[in-house]
């Protein structure tokens, strides 16, 4: 029997069937959350919309926010939601549990949200913060274009 088996998911795929295991939606993701979580799920949302034009998406386990470049996603665990927020500096405060370099200019800071009362400053602040920084390092990236090439020497004559 023609097929392959999906390296993500395991699952068996018929040849010519088609098959995304990394496709979702917001819906699906946050469907079985219980009550307190689907309410900071939603505040969260409300949040991150007040800000401005972005791009809101579910992609695999995480549902995205971004302008140019992701500037915080959510994932949503049964207990909790982990928030990840890219920020330009390293923040010291109760509610991150971790912070990671992303990037040259950006740190990851990981926050566990268990309630809708949570959603609110200093958090609230960070997103607006992490928006704005997506914003202006968008705005700051150029294309590099390649160093000039050398000239290639002629070879000389070595005639004697």
């Amino acid at each position: 029997m023609a097929g392959r088996e999906c390296y993500h998911c395991k699952k068996r795929i018929e040849e010519g069937e088609a098959h995304d295991c990394w496709t979702t939606t917001e819906a699906a993701l946050t469907q079985d959350l219980p009550e307190d979580l689907q309410d900071a799920w939603e505040r969260l949302r409300e949040t991150a919309v007040s800000f401005g034009d972005q791009r809101i998406y579910a992609s695999h386990k995480s549902i995205m926010f971004s302008r140019q470049s992701c500037y915080f996603f959510v994932r949503p665990k049964s207990n909790f939601l982990e928030l990840c927020v890219f920020l330009g500096r390293a923040l010291k405060a109760p509610p991150v549990r971790r912070v990671d370099r992303a990037s040259k200019s950006k740190l990851v800071h990981v926050i566990h949200i268990r309630h809708r009362d949570e959603v609110e400053a200093p958090i609230t602040d960070w997103l607006r913060e992490a928006y704005e920084l997506s914003g202006t390092l968008a705005s700051k990236t150029t294309v590099k274009s390649k160093p000039a090439a050398r000239p290639i020497p002629k070879p000389k004559d070595s005639a004697k």
